[in-house]
């Protein structure tokens, strides 16, 4: 194909007065601004761009829009380096660089073309066939080095990627000429109109001719309000009238020095998040492709795209141009290039004189002379063969009809296709409508509106006439705004088309679908197979799995299926059009969670406190805390043994702030907290405390903690540090759904109120010496109580419970003057040899009590029984959630996994997830190791793990393996130290 530029006026799109250079494949040209990348490489007389993916044929650019299948280009270098991108829709811009995809050693010579050689024996489904033996392992690392096609560059993407929520009365998709009529009547009518555009301008499909209609409509539409975003695709509709859109960023507003494929790290796209009340689709429609041998060679693209190449961008997509078409629409265009000045020497339309429409039966013998000679059409006739292996030149020409006719060879550079259209209808689809088939036009149309109320007006919805359309639209838009029923579509101007675009008994490769190499034999051989199902077709043939997902190749594909099994095009169906509509980058769903926003930590406010005291950092679920605080020298594990001695033996500080808590108000306060807890809690006085557990639907254990009660109506609830948002949301999914007329408010406070736990012998020793009020001494205060006070003027809610077994104060103070309290405490720390702990000695501390640690020692399928709680479930007659699912059979198995206490011989710590069994794995387990430490209390290791009938099994030894080591070890009663609770209530 020989591709030249046109003059002006042709070439709307294009600013020929400022030149932009760019790179592909390491060939430095140069483009207009305006130009995407595909027309300035057409305008360079780049012909060959790409390779297939199965067989690594050579491709050139196909399309001039979304749906291109061939000229795929990885955009950018580095870190900035964007894979599959199609070349059709990059914009050109100052300093460019692309280059092919699926090809090495280059574009040119391709090794991989290798697999042509052998493609006899890659039909469809091969790789089902031939890779189960010996094994599918002795073939994928090949595989996956094959597999793909762009690069991603490996790198952390330094550009930046935001969401917008928005909302809209009506949300318009699509900027042509329907699209633009309907949002201006939606607007007049009093509604909040968005109009999203996928184009970087506005107009559509005559949007790059000269329809002086567009601009007023364009101009009529801003007065009237109608909020426009070009650059924006819609990909996604989705329930309750959410639909997603991807904004890519105009480059133009930035500064040239700035852009981010040169410098990185710009705003790149925006993903819209948009609630719409209505949605009208006005996504135009795509061109259906003729099949033929060799359709696949550079030079053969699609009709409507050389026309557009033609008037947007001034380019000339041949010398000597062949049309090959069954549908009426290839005269306008043949008429249409030749006006443009395009060389059109003959028009070659599968179809008999009977099938073809009045209107272009006359188009390219009457209309065309007005631009010199008319265009040779040669009816009832088809090609037989493409001369050229990189490139088209030349074609053979057959009779459909007169058997035994002789062939014609036409010397041509270009094939251009088309073969009818194909409405844009996946967002109806997405939204849950139907479609039908028009045997006429040869495609499918929206059948009604889908539940959403999505409406298709303009091509998408088979309305090709302009003033049809433009009617249509305005009366589609009005019935939006009015919230009225919507006309019904008319399918209209589109012409006649044969469903079937290839001749029968042809030698020769047909593509159906250009990048994965799917030929017309191999839909064949799946109806031999006897797959009847589109959607198993499309599966075993990877006919639409590529990523045009089918555009340019379904209608085709499911039309041969019909053919092949001896049924209509409306019987087979089409697969079902999911999101996306075109590929997003990963960026774009990602937005800003990258980085330290991908799961952002809560720190404590008193951070910089535990740094200055050598606090060793890590990650504990949502919250980055202190681990331990080692010495100079100190080994982690070493400082955890010494701060849990320390804790046992005098005191120890530990910065709780994380543990959740909720403030629970309401006069159903507390016959709320009795539903939702295996405890009851209605009955606590004011001030105390109590233990209680918390049961999903299932009656699995989710979270734990402490409810104390500080008014009536007013109660105090600790949950575990992870569990606060999953315990609050199951309080309000509660309220919300079932327990709708209780009158009860939860507000989370865990961010307002900081937590200072002082444990050990000496706590209240330590309190005191700073000056804490003898109420709260244990004398005036038992375990499990709450105090409310003052300490130098700050507000205290002090409550005596312990993790550690213990004598404990937990002092809830607001957040900023946590460390205030910590400074005041650590000034006297050293009268009692008191030292700050981290998490890992109260794990250590907690072990050596038996005290469970939600997620660590339970898991999605623990009950209250398997934790000792079953008599706490039996002492309660009340209802609680979960409480009819303890009555299942599965709960009351005797054979359940039961949380145990467990002491290893000698100094052998029992490793965490070691499974316990009576015979060497692989066998049956019994149980496994939850926590495991060693107790520097005991100088001893000690465990708690999950066994099967444990309760019953105390005294037992039992086996634990490890990674091929085994170790014995016997079950004992927790706790392991202080059984009866002297140290905790003192």
């Amino acid at each position: 194909m020989t591709a030249s530029r046109l003059a002006a006026p042709f070439g709307t799109r294009i600013d020929r007065t400022r030149s932009v250079p760019f790179e592909f494949n390491g060939r430095r040209m140069s483009g207009f601004a305006g130009d995407t990348l595909a027309s300035a490489l057409l305008a360079n007389g780049a012909q060959l761009v790409g390779r297939s993916f199965k067989l690594h044929r050579p491709r050139g650019i196909f399309s001039c829009g979304v749906e291109e299948p061939n000229a795929l280009v990885d955009v950018g270098v580095g870190p900035i380096r964007t894979p599959n991108q199609r070349a059709t829709l990059v914009e050109l811009e100052q300093g460019l660089s692309a280059r092919s995809v699926n090809c090495w050693p280059s574009v040119g010579f391709d090794l991989g073309a290798i697999t042509g050689v052998f493609s006899a024996l890659l039909p469809a489904g091969f790789y089902y066939k031939t890779f189960k033996w010996p094994s599918w392992h002795l073939f994928e690392p090949t595989i996956r080095r094959m597999a793909g096609l762009g690069h991603a560059s490996g790198e952390p993407d330094p550009d930046r990627y935001e969401e917008v929520a928005a909302a809209a009365d009506v949300v318009v998709v699509g900027g042509g000429i329907s699209g633009l009529s309907a949002a201006l009547s939606a607007a007049e009518a009093g509604a909040d109109t968005l109009l999203l555009t996928s184009a970087n301008a506005l107009g559509g499909a005559l949007g790059w001719g000269v329809d002086a209609g567009i601009a007023e409509l364009i101009a009529a539409a801003k007065r009237a309000g109608v909020r426009m975003l070009t650059r924006t695709l819609a990909f996604g509709v989705y329930d309750h009238g959410l639909l997603c859109a991807r904004e890519t960023l105009s480059r133009e507003a930035l500064p040239a020095k700035s852009s981010p494929r040169l410098g990185g790290g710009l705003l790149r796209e925006r993903l819209w998040k948009i609630r719409a009340g209505r949605i009208i689709s006005a996504a135009g429609a795509f061109e259906r492709p003729m099949i033929f041998p060799n359709n696949d060679r550079p030079g053969v693209m699609l009709a409507g795209a050389a026309e557009k190449y033609a008037h947007a961008f001034g380019v000339a997509c041949g010398e000597r141009v062949v049309i090959v078409t069954n549908s009426d629409s290839a005269y306008r265009v043949a008429d249409s290039l030749r006006g443009a000045g395009v060389n059109v020497v003959a028009l070659v339309d599968r179809r008999s004189p009977a099938d073809i429409g009045a209107d272009a039966a006359t188009g390219a013998t009457g209309a065309s002379r007005a631009h010199g000679a008319s265009v040779r059409v040669l009816r009832g006739a088809g090609i037989a063969k493409v001369s050229g292996t990189i490139s088209v030149r030349g074609l053979t020409i057959i009779s459909a009809e007169a058997v035994g006719a002789r062939p014609e060879t036409i010397e041509c550079d270009s094939i251009l296709s088309a073969g009818g259209h194909a409405p844009a209808v996946h967002l109806h689809s997405q939204a849950g409508g139907k479609l039908r088939w028009l045997e006429d036009s040869a495609m499918f149309v929206p059948d009604g509106s889908p539940p959403c109320g999505l409406v298709s007006v303009g091509a998408c919805a088979g309305i090709f006439d302009r003033d049809a359309a433009l009617n249509h639209a305005a009366e589609v838009g009005r019935a939006a705004a009015r919230g009225t029923p919507p006309p019904a579509a008319t399918a209209q101007g589109a012409g006649r088309s044969l469903a079937a675009t290839h001749l029968s008994e042809v030698a020769g490769k047909q593509f159906v679908d250009l990048q994965n190499d799917v030929t017309l034999s191999d839909v064949g051989l799946a109806a031999q197979e006897n797959y009847r199902s589109v959607e198993h077709l499309k599966r075993y043939t990877t006919t639409g799995m590529g990523t045009d997902q089918g555009k340019t190749s379904n209608v085709n594909a499911l039309v041969l299926m019909g053919g092949f099994t001896g049924r209509e095009p409306a019987e087979v169906g089409t697969t079902k059009f999911r999101p996306p509509f075109a590929p997003i980058t990963l960026g774009l769903l990602a937005g800003r969670r990258v980085g330290a926003l991908y799961r952002p930590l809560k720190r404590l406010s008193a951070e910089r406190w535990h740094e200055a005291h050598g606090a060793l950092f890590e990650q504990f679920g949502n919250w980055y805390r202190p681990a331990a605080y080692p010495l100079p020298g100190e080994t982690f594990e070493a400082a955890a043994q010494r701060e849990a001695r320390a804790v046992r033996s005098n005191a120890g500080l530990l910065d709780g702030s994380p543990l959740g808590k909720l403030e629970i108000f309401g006069p159903d306060a507390a016959q709320f907290l009795d539903l939702m807890y295996v405890g009851t809690m209605s009955t606590l006085s004011i001030g105390q405390a109590r233990y209680g557990v918390l049961l999903n639907e299932n009656g699995i254990v989710m979270d734990d903690g402490i409810v104390a009660r500080l008014g009536e109506q007013h109660y105090w609830v600790n949950t575990t540090s992870a569990g606060v948002e999953r315990t609050t949301a199951a309080f309000e999914e509660w309220l919300q759904c079932e327990y709708t007329r209780m009158k009860v408010l939860i507000t989370p406070v865990t961010s307002r109120w900081g937590n200072v736990t002082v444990a050990g012998p000496k706590a209240w020793d330590w309190l005191a010496a700073i000056g804490f009020d003898a109420a709260f001494a244990p004398a005036s205060m038992k375990h499990m109580t709450l105090r409310t006070g003052i300490f130098d003027g700050v507000p205290l809610r002090v409550l005596r419970a312990s993790f550690s077994g213990e004598l404990g104060y937990e002092v809830n103070l607001p957040a900023d003057h946590v460390e205030a309290l910590l400074e005041r405490l650590w000034a006297r720390a050293g009268e009692f040899d008191a030292v700050p702990y981290g998490i890992e000695a109260l794990e250590i501390l907690r072990t050596e009590k038996g005290f469970i640690h939600i997620g660590t020692d339970t898991d999605g399928t623990t009950l209250p029984g398997d934790i000792g709680l079953a008599r706490a479930v039996e002492r309660k007659a009340a209802n609680f959630v979960g409480r009819r699912s303890l009555l299942r059979p599965a709960a009351r198995d005797p054979e359940r996994l039961q949380l145990v206490a467990l002491s290893s011989s000698g100094r052998t710590r029992l490793p965490v997830g070691a499974q316990i069994a009576g015979a060497t794995p692989p066998t049956q387990a019994e149980g496994y190791i939850t926590s495991s430490y060693m107790s520097p209390s005991l100088q001893a290791p000690v465990a708690l793990g999950m066994l099967v009938r444990g309760t019953q099994r105390v005294g037992e030894r039992v086996r634990v393996h490890h990674l091929g080591t085994v170790m014995d070890a016997v079950v004992v009663k927790a706790p392991f130290i202080d059984p009866t609770g002297a140290r905790l209530n003192e």
